[in-house]
């Protein structure tokens, strides 16, 4: 089950508790039959019943925002990055050295 849906988390939560649907049930005070029909996405759950049910294996459920960042994406580009850091110098061999610029003329009108 994806872990983006109510039924995933749901099941994801419960199976880090280490306890069954029945266990899950009694410490939401709700029928074994609802977690059953809620994990397998045959009925969907209210926030609050999905807080409450969270809440029953000790965890909580929290709006965050999503981050700007796609992990997949940066994992995909890792090893070309590192390729490009291994390629350039680690220590530059001679100094910098800069034009010198022309001093400003005043202009008078």
């Amino acid at each position: 089950m994806d872990a983006g849906t109510a039924a995933g988390l749901l099941l994801e939560a419960r199976a880090r508790a280490g306890v069954n649907q029945a266990e899950m049930a009694r410490r939401a005070d709700v029928p074994r039959s609802v977690v059953c029909a809620y994990e397998h996405g045959r009925r969907q759950p209210g926030a609050d019943m999905l807080e409450r049910l969270l809440s029953a294996v000790g965890y909580r459920l929290e709006l965050a925002p999503r981050s700007a960042v796609d992990p997949a994406e940066v994992a995909r580009q890792l090893p070309e990055l590192l390729e490009l850091a291994d390629a350039l110098p680690t220590r530059r061999r001679d100094p910098l050295r800069y034009p010198r610029l022309p001093t400003a003329v005043p202009v008078l009108v």
